[in-house]
């Protein structure tokens, strides 16, 4: 089974970039069982990612214009010729036998269309002890046994973007959304956007299409996160981010999306009002996020107007 490796970066921090191709160089499965693209999406001029591909026979850098972390996914989709994609972020460094392990997974687990392992935390500065209970929002994930399931919005079994691994299939299909025009609105980031999504939408392909998502225990990775990503600030625009967005692929997929009744709106600020200042601050995020989602559910009654 040929495996296809996809690092999109747009802008990309150097020294992060250079830890995630060693990661990559330092593999135990042969290079010559998965091939490696490496998709600039649209850095600014001076900024693109400066890297020394030699050591990968089959590596080729790819430049995709329009800006967006879908479109250059999209792009890695197109240009892939594997039977199993591995999505890997330019922040992640994975585990040694990370490929070889998930080339296994898809020969021994049929069943499975998307899937995705440990994600550990590699802080820059110690992170402050108050910010733990966000980690989740940033990717950290660690977990003791396999587990899985057909339903592509269970939390409990959703792969995460990081180190994603998906069929030639599902891919495909999730490809077919986009260019057919049932996934106008970018569920990814775009710029300085903190909108997400899109990697719950693209492991949820699997599920459409009669397979399963799953977290697999032996696959991990490091996610390397800077200072600033632990800030009031960030935490509070990545979580209306995060709430925007999931409310959108909800309707998006079918799921009926109801704005909180009077009632459970009170309850929500009245708890926020009791907390620690800044869980207050980014409880009321989580709410802006949904009360601008339901805005443009209600602006856009169909999904395909999304813009």
């Amino acid at each position: 089974m040929k495996i296809s490796v996809i690092i999109c970066t747009h802008n990309p921090r150097r020294d992060y970039l250079v830890a995630t191709l060693a990661g990559l160089c330092a593999q135990t499965l042969p290079t010559d069982q998965w091939e490696f693209l490496l998709i600039d999406n649209a850095s600014e001029v001076g900024r693109e990612p400066d890297a020394d591909l030699g050591w990968h026979p089959g590596a080729r850098l790819i430049r995709e214009e329009k800006l967006g972390l879908t479109p250059a996914r999209l792009r890695g989709i197109r240009e892939a010729q594997g039977d199993l994609l591995v999505f890997v972020d330019d922040d992640n460094i994975l585990d040694p036998d990370y490929l070889e392990t998930a080339q296994r997974i898809a020969m021994e687990k049929p069943y499975l269309g998307s899937w995705s392992g440990q994600c550990r935390g590699r802080f820059d500065e110690e992170p402050p002890e108050w910010t733990r209970r966000y980690w989740g929002n940033l990717a950290i994930r660690e977990f003791k046994e396999d587990r899985w399931s057909n339903l592509p919005r269970l939390a409990d079994t959703m792969p995460c973007g990081a180190g994603l691994c998906v069929r030639r299939e599902v891919a495909m299909h999730y490809l077919k959304l986009n260019e057919s025009g049932q996934r106008g609105f970018q569920f990814d980031r775009t710029g300085d956007s903190l909108v997400s999504g899109g990697d719950n939408d693209l492991a949820g392909c699997a599920c459409d299409l009669g397979m399963g998502v799953g977290l697999i225990a032996e696959l991990g990775l490091a996610h390397l996160i800077p200072a600033n990503r632990l800030t009031l600030d960030y935490l509070c625009r990545l979580a209306e981010g995060i709430c925007f967005s999931g409310v959108l692929l909800d309707h998006s997929r079918g799921y009926a999306v109801n704005a909180p009744r009077l009632l459970r709106r009170s309850l929500d600020w009245g708890r926020s009002l009791l907390m620690d200042r800044r869980h207050a601050q980014v409880q009321r995020s989580f709410m802006r996020g949904w009360k601008r989602a339901i805005e443009f559910i209600k602006a856009n009654d169909k999904p395909e107007k999304y813009k």
